[in-house]
């Protein structure tokens, strides 16, 4: 290997990212021109990056409105970028969902609606269902990012009390056609999830999303509860007429972001193995888990021989106990390290490939076989600090911190466990 360990993670890290960006992955997907107008639309944090490569493509006239996080916006001529808050909802983004939804009202058969939908927009289109205020969103969504409950599940529970998710978008643009580009951050890339689902069919129920509310013990205001127990929050479901005319395509997802990084192993004479791109569960058990698999590698060339990388996607969970600064790939990173016990010759980098982790602006952080070392030598003690949830204080005391800055894209958590 030419390339130290850490350089080599790190371009791994880059390949998956770029793989997902959308000058790569949107312009062979467009559709053919409408006889009529072309009306664009769309959500998330690449949504904007998005919206930007699509009007350069695009042969004819066209307009529209998406919304991105903060930061995250793009320089468009045509479609209007708004900012909004992810992942607590705001004011922005009720405002900005609520005129996108009148936008695509009164379209005909021959129009043509494209939307543009990546990871985070279940928090940029926060228009709330009827009784539901934006304040209950906000509360049952932080209530729900600290629970460990799945993607799938919060989105469940998200679709429900909105009144654009859960197909109801793709509804209001009846009888136009609608082509979805979605970019996958969601384990097992199920379009309902992407977003919660606002211009597909979602064969969940207001039930399903009950029995979530009262397995995570979330508290729910009156008018969110009135219109989960009425069926009043239901969604539209396969079979709808009003979604007969939709086309959806998955642009990128975590797969393709794997593989891109597997060439980069194997460009460097390290012989990758993609253990899973939809890997859930709480991170610091999935820590734990990969940490074993590393060990055994190093212990006895099962299952294959190093040097190798052990390479992952997917969305792990935290339950939040403590107080510290955290997230999924810095939280699965701590517990790894301590599973490792300063083991030679193992080094991981995890990061999601949207550059934020949690709440911080922070992509991840890398492991080293001295990483434990090192923390003690500061007067840091690691266990002390996983039971505190502060996987970022960790590693930026460390100088371990992977830092890309809006990456504007995003096909979930990556990680790569290098074995020399």
């Amino acid at each position: 290997m030419n390339l130290s360990p850490r350089d080599l993670l790190a371009r791994m890290f880059a390949a998956a990212v770029d793989a997902a960006r959308p000058e790569q992955c949107i312009p062979r997907f467009l559709p053919e021109p409408p006889a009529g107008r072309t009306l664009v639309i769309g959500a998330g944090k690449a949504s904007a990056a998005m919206a930007q490569v699509l009007e350069r493509h695009w042969p004819g006239p066209l307009d529209g409105l998406v919304v991105t996080r903060y930061g995250y916006a793009v320089p468009c001529e045509r479609i209007e970028i708004v900012e909004a808050a992810h992942p607590v909802p705001d004011a922005a983004g009720r405002e900005a969902a609520g005129r996108m939804l009148e936008r695509v009202r009164g379209l005909t058969a021959d129009d043509l609606v494209i939307c543009l939908i990546s990871g985070g927009g279940s928090a940029l289109l926060p228009l709330p269902g009827e009784g539901v205020t934006l304040e209950d969103k906000q509360a049952i969504n932080r209530a729900l990012l600290k629970s460990g409950a799945t993607i799938s599940e919060m989105n469940c529970v998200r679709r429900h009390l909105s009144a654009i998710k859960g197909g109801r978008l793709a509804a209001a643009c009846h009888p136009a056609r609608v082509v979805n580009l979605l970019i996958s951050d969601v384990p097992g890339d199920r379009p309902m999830d992407i977003a919660s689902g606002p211009t597909v069919a979602d064969p969940s129920s207001c039930a399903d999303a009950l029995d979530i509310v009262r397995r995570y013990a979330i508290e729910l205001p009156a008018g969110a509860r009135a219109l989960l127990e009425s069926g009043a929050g239901e969604t539209l479901k396969p079979g709808d007429a009003r979604l007969a005319g939709v086309v959806t395509h998955l642009v990128a997802t975590p797969q393709m972001a794997l593989e891109a990084a597997a060439g980069v192993a194997r460009a460097a004479g390290v012989t990758p193995l993609i253990l899973g791109d939809s890997i859930e569960g709480e991170a610091r058990d999935v820590g734990k888990v990969m940490a074993a698999i590393a060990l055994q590698v190093k212990r006895h060339a099962q299952p294959l021989a190093a040097p190798c990388v052990l390479l992952s996607g997917g969305e792990t969970t935290v339950t939040v106990r403590g107080t510290g600064r955290g997230g999924r790939n810095v939280e699965f990173l701590l517990a790894l390290a301590v599973a490792l016990d300063g083991a030679p010759g193992v080094f991981a980098v995890a990061g999601d490939t949207d550059g934020v982790d949690g709440l911080e602006e922070i992509a991840g952080a890398f492991v080293t076989p001295d990483t434990l070392a090192r923390a003690w030598a500061l007067g840091i003690r690691p266990l002390g600090r996983l039971d505190d949830n502060d996987g970022h204080g960790f590693f930026e005391a460390l100088g371990d911190a992977l830092v890309t800055g809006p990456t504007l894209t995003n096909v979930n958590d990556f990680r790569a466990l290098l074995v020399s």
